[in-house]
């Protein structure tokens, strides 16, 4: 039985909207006057903002069968994509390009194809709750999602919301499964859907927080500065980030803001025209001083400063470095949250 567009809108978590486009079925993590913004400030960020970071399909079924099928187009920047499928939260198995690859070392760079994919998984007997995730760093156009004749599909929704707001460590770079990155981990532990509208490359910009969604998030997690600190100056960082969490304020005063600073990089003893790199955290910390729904969070404290724990050996963290990422920052939040 194949899923129409109406079951899978009702199923996926974590987009602003889903339309169907001849055969397909694309996902949208921004509204249209998001994406209109970042088209205007910089193309390849309007790029950027059609892959399909954290958006997930999750339902309950009594099918013992799953069949995916899909359609990767050749925009984007990492050539590497997984397609994760959980059950009761287990990892069953994916779609992907590199499992008969050697992905170890610094695989950030490496070039694999990118094609249309198609893959069956066995579900097992009785009732469960499958766990479809979307890659992170290509666009997605779903031809099929199939399940065994007769069987049913519930949705499964959070009650409570997560607004992400972040760079490329964010979005999802450079972790081979989306299951583990530690967002949708962060997530699932909350008990929330989460909107992430992190983009690779992106600094504080408060052009993206003039949009307030229609939803009033549980909790919001902040996440730039790496970016900042080779790009901006003390004068323009210090603006850029007030006019941010200021607009973030009014939009959602009730809100539980999670600020965090950029974590380790194996570049932190330069100085650069924003100054030492610790001076990044301390202008986030001043900036957001007077702001009482707001918890800064030390990124120096969420992974090990060593390159072994880094997909490219320097910037973002590999699947070791993002499970340690998740269960630090889980730590600090659930301690601030008591």
């Amino acid at each position: 039985m194949k899923l129409n567009f109406d079951k899978i809108k009702e199923i996926t978590l974590g987009a602003e909207r889903i339309e169907q486009e001849d055969k397909y079925i694309k996902f949208y993590r921004f509204t249209k006057e998001e994406e209109t913004a970042y088209r205007e400030r910089m193309e390849c960020f309007y790029e950027r903002s059609l892959f399909t970071a954290g958006i997930k399909l999750v339902f309950k079924t009594d099918s013992k069968s799953l069949f995916i099928k899909a359609n990767i187009p050749q925009l984007c920047i990492r050539k590497f994509f997984s397609f994760d499928v959980l059950v009761n939260g287990e990892y069953i198995g994916s779609i992907d390009n590199f499992s008969d690859k050697d992905m170890s070392g610094e695989y950030a760079t490496v070039e694999l194809p990118i094609a249309p994919c198609e893959k069956g998984f066995e579900l097992g007997a009785g009732e469960k709750t499958v766990t479809i995730y979307l890659p992170y760093s290509v666009i997605v156009e779903l031809e099929e999602l199939i399940i065994d004749d007769g069987a049913y599909v519930e949705a499964v929704k959070p009650n409570k919301k997560l607004l992400v707001y972040g760079d490329s460590i964010t979005q999802g770079f450079d972790i081979l499964r989306p299951s583990e990155h530690h967002i949708p981990r962060l997530a699932n532990s909350l008990g929330t859907e989460v909107f992430n509208k992190a983009i690779a490359g992106e600094v504080f910009w408060s052009g993206i927080t003039m949009y307030k969604a229609e939803y009033v998030p549980d909790y919001i997690i902040v996440s730039y500065g790496s970016n900042d600190w080779t790009s901006e100056t003390a004068e323009s960082f210090m603006k850029n980030c007030s006019e941010f969490f200021a607009n973030l304020k009014q939009n959602y005063p009730t809100s539980k803001i999670f600020v965090l600073t950029p974590i380790w990089r194996n570049d932190t003893e330069k100085i650069t025209q924003l100054g030492k790199f610790e001076d990044v955290e301390n202008s986030i910390v001043n900036a957001v001083g007077d702001m009482d729904n707001v918890m800064v969070i030390s990124g120096l404290d969420l992974v090990p400063h060593e390159s072994k724990y880094f997909g490219d050996g320097a910037l973002h963290p590999n699947d070791e470095g993002f499970n340690l990422f998740f269960e630090n920052l889980y730590f600090h939040i659930k301690d601030k949250l008591a």
